[in-house]
């Protein structure tokens, strides 16, 4: 069997095989309430053959969302949205559904990006004020973050704790929290972005020291036999930021205090980072991770062909593979992977005739 399409436990979490999909911004909800887009978005992924799928980046609290047609989980109308939806999508696939949970920091704010996607500035219809781990906006052109206080960390703190708790409610199989792509987690952990002076700044542990504690409140908040895992960055591409060797220790450090894995992407914090984007430009960062932990290590980016993905996994660079827009742009790409190597894939009856003849074993019933 092709290595890509082994099963893989993510925790007490089993995977069928090496291939999930990543979280990717619909900018299509209503008040942080997700629509019938996303019931059709989802839909469609949840009978793509991969073994996780992975809701976008949710909002833990109204500011924390990227821009104003973000999905949220910070009450029950947006709890209620997300029900439906899953409702919709579990009626016709078993595959295990996990959320990104996210605050965007300095990064909210913005207009979709097929309207430009500029900051909108805090007394501008569909705008609001920013916070971040200093008062340093992403570029200096933006509406400065107001520094968070310690009253505002714990709001944050606990927000997360109670999209986690929403999360359980609507039987999500398992949690990531988004530490990556200069969101807020990132923003505290980044030397680019955070100035502090208290424990929360400086060192590298102090700069871990929020991000920990997300975490951890994150994981007391949702039951112990479902995963909760981790999005890093695990380069600023910008000199002087956040590298592998500090994702490493935050990756360690994460693993110890029970996450189920670290997935690693990179950038997304500076205006000045110099990405030498490529085919598997990030795989490197994630089989650095993968050499000093014993969790699964999940790569993403510039994955688009089979045979490529095949080798990430039977050269031991990563244990999974993440798809994003390569998904989006061909939303069946696990059966044509499991095509092109002789693997097979699960799909729904209703597709069993859709084989094509060249593949005669290509498909099992869902």
């Amino acid at each position: 069997m092709a290595k890509l399409f082994e099963p893989i436990s993510v925790g007490d979490l089993t995977l069928s095989n090496r291939i999930v999909i990543a979280p990717m911004c619909q900018y299509s909800a209503e008040d942080g309430r997700m629509t019938d887009w996303h019931a059709m978005h989802l839909g469609q992924l949840a009978q793509s053959g991969a073994a996780l799928l992975t809701i976008e980046a949710t909002a833990v609290t109204p500011e924390g969302r990227i821009s104003y047609a973000d999905v949220g989980l910070w009450d029950d109308e947006t709890e209620q949205a997300m029900a439906k939806v899953l409702e919709s999508v579990r009626r016709w696939s078993d595959m295990p559904i996990a959320i990104q949970l996210a605050h965007a920091g300095r990064k909210a704010s913005t207009a979709k990006p097929w309207d430009g996607g500029a900051q909108i500035a805090p007394d501008a219809p569909n705008g609001w004020q920013t916070f971040s781990a200093s008062d340093l906006p992403f570029d200096a052109r933006e509406n400065p973050p107001a520094a968070l206080d310690k009253d505002g960390l714990a709001r944050i703190r606990d927000a997360f704790a109670e999209a986690a708790r929403r999360s359980a409610r609507l039987g999500i199989d398992a949690i990531q929290i988004h530490a990556a792509h200069g969101y807020l987690i990132h923003q505290f952990l980044s030397p680019l972005s955070n100035h502090r002076t208290d424990e929360y700044g400086g060192s590298l542990e102090n700069r871990m020291r929020f991000p920990l504690e997300v975490f951890d409140a994150v994981r007391a908040a949702f039951p112990a036999e479902k995963p909760v895992t981790v999005r890093l960055s695990g380069t600023d591409w910008a000199e002087g930021g956040w590298d592998v060797g500090q994702t490493v220790a935050f990756s360690k450090a994460l693993e110890a205090r029970g996450a189920a894995a670290i997935h690693v992407s990179s950038g997304g914090l500076s205006i000045d980072q110099k990405i030498p984007v490529g085919p598997n430009y990030q795989v490197p960062l994630a089989r650095r991770v993968k050499e000093e932990v014993s969790i699964p290590v999940v790569t993403v980016g510039l994955i688009t062909e089979p045979e490529q993905a095949e080798a990430i996994i039977a050269t031991g660079e990563a244990d999974i593979v993440a798809l994003a827009r390569t998904v989006l742009y061909d939303p069946r790409w696990p059966w044509h992977a499991a095509a092109a190597l002789g693997a097979q894939v699960k799909v729904a009856p209703q597709f069993l005739r859709s084989q094509p003849l060249l593949y005669k074993d290509l498909f099992v019933r869902a």
